[in-house]
């Protein structure tokens, strides 16, 4: 079993996903830079768990 992601998670990665879902790749690292940049939070923790989630839908569209 994995860690269950929140609402805010899902909505928010699933929103700057459908916003431009070509700039994301399967790389964490690349993603977390793109996330920092889309979102305006102070988080480091909320910004890395929202670039994982987008990491996961990325890999999950280019199968």
């Amino acid at each position: 079993m994995g860690r269950i992601k929140t609402t805010l998670i899902k909505r928010t990665s699933h929103k700057i996903f459908r916003e431009d879902p070509g700039k994301f790749k399967k790389n964490f690292e690349e993603n977390k830079k793109i996330v920092a940049d889309s979102i305006d939070t102070e988080s480091k923790k909320l910004k890395n768990i929202i670039a994982g989630y987008v990491t996961r839908l990325a890999k999950k569209q280019q199968l």
